[in-house]
């Protein structure tokens, strides 16, 4: 038990290294610009908004690092899930890493400082909102799933007052801003296939959950859209 632990650990020391700080400074490390303002705007906004998040969760739910942690470990996650969350990550994942690309070849786009304000104010949005959803919601799991030996319920405050997912709505903001912040008319392929994958998967969630989780239907009819208020 004590190596299975240990080994468990050791693999999330080494995800955290390589998508927490590795990914956001892909960037830098490929184009190897280092004085690019913008890459390191972007790489601080990821690494201290995960930082800062998990900290805050972790004071009110420590129990939910500990879910979040186990990830692919974890029971029962819903088959499809277990393919939609890490091409998530992998969507994520190559948004920097054509940006990077993009940049060392290129790059292929000049944005003025105006809209890169403006996706840097994006960006930061995206993060809150999805750090303000972590924090409401001690069920937010990794994977899809019904956390029965946790006694999981539905969660109708703070965020969720607003959309049924607001998690998934930071991630579409977010990702959908880094681009023009990055300056790569590129990295708009994966952020557009990434919003593809949080759409199918925000889909499949909502309906798993109307149907498995006791007082999901109920307030969906209270809080009528899953990811962008007045329109879906």
């Amino acid at each position: 038990m004590r190596d299975n632990q240990e080994t468990l650990t050791l693999r999330m020391l080494m995800l955290l290294l390589v998508f927490v700080i590795g990914m956001p400074l892909l960037p830098l490390l490929i184009s190897w610009r280092w004085n690019w303002w913008e890459a390191w705007v972007s790489a601080a906004i990821a690494i201290f908004g995960f930082a800062i998040s998990r900290y805050l969760a972790s004071r009110r739910h420590p129990d939910l690092l500990v879910e979040r942690g186990q990830y692919l470990e974890n029971p029962n996650p819903e088959p499809w899930d277990k393919y939609l969350s890490p091409l998530s990550s992998l969507g994520g994942a190559l948004i920097p890493l054509v940006a990077g690309l993009d940049m060392r070849f290129g790059p292929s786009a000049q944005f003025g400082l105006a809209l890169k304000i403006i996706a840097i104010l994006l960006m930061l949005s995206g993060y809150a909102l999805g750090a303000y959803a972590l924090i409401t919601n001690r069920y937010f799991s990794g994977m899809v799933r019904i956390q029965t030996e946790r006694e999981h319920h539905v969660i109708n405050t703070g965020p969720y007052r607003w959309v049924r997912h607001p998690g998934y709505a930071g991630a579409l903001i977010s990702n959908f801003a880094a681009p023009f912040l990055l300056g790569s008319w590129w990295s708009l392929l994966p952020a557009l296939l990434l919003l593809g994958i949080i759409f199918l998967r925000t889909s499949l969630e909502d309906r798993f959950l109307q149907e498995k989780l006791a007082g999901y239907q109920e307030y969906s009819h209270k809080v009528r859209y899953r990811l962008i208020p007045g329109i879906w």
